[in-house]
């Protein structure tokens, strides 16, 4: 099966139900000491644990168990980082700055404030995302140069109203880059 095909999301989501998402529930009931919340979208996932101890033996256990079933975890795309309520705190103590960052399904995830000024986790487009699509639309509108402009207001209007329902989210208004893309 080619990846991206359109069973491969499918077939994920059925593998994984038993690979990972039986097994991790399991795990929560019998391992964890603290809160643990998993977020997964076919072959992409987030675990959120209270406590590092946790996480950290949730991998450990994690890569077994997906060697178990001949698969492993990317490495490029996974780590352990402080995240959450008390992640901001907890980077000032340690003079870290502020706490990092996670791009997930389109996203950069933060560490924000919410308007009574709790903690919240906010979002905004990732960068790379949105400039890689401002070429493809400024190819595309080159190629469509002649075409009546009926066309091009159909054709964009169709463009925005994709972008907006997919990304338009609370806080995520300001992405779109400001230097030039050329």
């Amino acid at each position: 099966m080619a990846q991206g095909a359109v069973v491969s999301p499918m077939l994920a989501n059925v593998y994984l139900h038993y690979a990972l998402d039986q097994w991790s529930l399991w795990w929560r009931k019998h391992n964890s000491t603290g809160d643990m919340i998993i977020v997964r979208y076919a072959d992409d996932v987030i675990v959120g644990f209270q406590h590092r101890e946790d996480a950290q033996r949730f991998r450990e256990e994690l890569v077994g168990r997906l060697q178990d079933f001949g698969r492993e975890i990317n490495e490029q795309k996974s780590r352990l980082i402080r995240f959450g309520r008390y992640a901001e705190q907890q980077s000032k103590e340690r003079g870290l700055g502020k706490p990092p960052t996670f791009d997930f399904l389109g996203f950069t995830h933060y560490c924000g404030r919410s308007s009574n000024g709790g903690f919240a986790v906010r979002r905004r487009s990732v960068c790379k995302r949105v400039i890689r699509k401002l070429k493809e639309v400024r190819g595309e509108l080159k190629r469509r140069m002649h075409a009546p402009v009926s066309q091009h207001i159909e054709w964009l209007s169709s463009v925005v109203q994709e972008h907006c329902n997919y990304y338009g989210v609370p806080g995520n208004l300001r992405t779109w880059p400001v230097s030039s893309t050329n």
